[in-house]
């Protein structure tokens, strides 16, 4: 999975969901994806005579509980790698396109 790619929920509360990959963090193995896992959170004034106000954020997510969405086929399918003139190629287990 990269930034940029279209990505399919298959877990939690917003299973079915797609959207576009935003951020990845590969340390704690988190995806943060356009429009999913969407939480309010109340923000303080910042001035006095203001009123706070309510923020949706998106929260990331464990990237296993994502799948790509293959832009030929139009499924969700686990990505699979081959070489190709030296170069390591994404490419599409069902159909067999590159991504």
């Amino acid at each position: 999975m990269k930034k940029g790619d279209i990505v399919k929920i298959i877990t939690g509360k917003d299973s079915g969901k797609t959207g576009k990959v935003i951020k990845i963090d590969g340390k704690t193995g988190k995806v943060t994806v356009e429009g999913v896992n969407m939480y309010k959170k109340h923000s303080r004034p910042k001035r006095e005579g203001e009123k706070g106000e309510v923020v949706t954020i998106t929260r990331p997510f464990d990237a296993s509980n994502a799948l790509p969405v293959c832009g030929s086929c139009n499924k969700a399918v686990r990505e699979s790698y081959r070489r190709e003139k030296g170069a390591k190629i994404r490419y599409c287990r069902k159909c067999g396109s590159t991504f």
